[in-house]
């Protein structure tokens, strides 16, 4: 049974740092790409990282570039996603997914599987 399981969510004041973690069982990461994704109220959810042993990456959306870091420890079955210089924009439910065959590396559609999700709340 393939199961994500986030973590490393919580509360933190603007310019502070979070790391999150996505835990990934049932699978190996050699076969699948790991995205990264983020639903603020109201909104879509959105893709803003990318992370595959096979074909490349990682790759950000805009928004996050320069402040998010996203790295994998394969003998972890594990990847991480480094959040600094957070804003209150970066305020979302975060969700890691995986994905077999991903080409539209940031389409939700793409991935089969997906995380619970964790919240990150960033204060002003």
């Amino acid at each position: 049974e393939v199961q994500l399981v986030e973590s490393g969510g919580g509360l933190v004041q603007a310019g502070g740092s979070l790391r999150l973690s996505c835990a990934a069982s049932g699978f190996s990461f050699a076969d699948y790409a790991i995205g990264w994704f983020r639903q603020a109220p109201g909104k879509q959810r959105e893709g803003i990282s990318y992370i595959s042993s096979s074909d490349g990456g990682p790759y950000y959306v805009d928004s996050v570039k320069g402040r998010f870091t996203v790295s994998s420890d394969n003998a972890k079955n594990t990847v991480y996603l480094q959040m600094n210089s957070l804003k209150p924009d970066d305020t979302a439910v975060y969700y890691c997914a995986a994905g077999k065959k991903v080409q539209l590396v940031f389409s939700r559609y793409e991935y089969e599987y997906w995380g619970q999700g964790t919240q990150v709340t960033v204060s002003s």
